[in-house]
């Protein structure tokens, strides 16, 4: 596996600290994470696998999924302790926690069922769906068909990426759209 954990903590809102995203100084991620850990602060830290083949050797490394940001919940002081670190070039403001976390456990889960997560585009529109069935059951997104099988968007709607999972026709059922987003 990687060197540093992904997620320290848990994916979890708090009553005394709140979720930030920071924004890293160039290749930085892992150190800052690294740091975080060391001072005892909730931090997630995507990554995905990336090979590397050499001559006579395969050489397996995991890098950031969202390259120049890691996800961080703490409170004033532990934010002033982050900053020393060096690592930091700013720290996002997040005004909807709750959609953070929900965009956050759906890249965790997919993740941690084996997904081969992809950088993808991110979607300004879509249908959204439900994976109803196989490995990577209950995560939901926004849909993109590509012949056989379909390509499901997972987003980080504060940051505008989005990684994306390719899923078969039958294994994903379209979700009613809410009354909030009818006009």
């Amino acid at each position: 596996m990687s060197d540093i954990q992904e997620l320290f903590g848990e994916l979890e809102k708090s009553d005394d600290e709140h979720w930030f995203v920071v924004y890293t100084k160039p290749k930085q991620e892992k150190k800052l994470a690294q740091y975080a850990l060391k001072e005892n602060i909730t931090y997630y830290l995507p990554l995905k696998e990336s090979v590397r083949l050499y001559k006579y050797r395969k050489k397996v490394f995991y890098k950031p999924l969202f390259s120049g940001y890691v996800f961080v919940r703490c409170d004033f002081e532990k934010r002033r302790t982050l900053t020393i670190s060096g690592h930091i070039v700013t720290f996002l403001n997040v005004i909807n926690e709750n959609e953070l976390m929900d965009d956050l456990r759906q890249i965790f889960f997919g993740i941690e069922k084996g997904a081969e997560l992809a950088t993808h585009e991110y979607p300004e529109t879509g249908t959204e769906v439900e994976i109803i069935s196989g490995p990577f059951s209950g995560l939901r997104g926004v849909v993109e068909e590509k012949g056989e099988k379909n390509i499901v968007i997972l987003q980080i709607h504060l940051l505008r990426k989005a990684v994306s999972v390719k899923v078969k026709h039958h294994n994903i059922r379209i979700l009613p759209r809410s009354l909030d987003t009818e006009e």
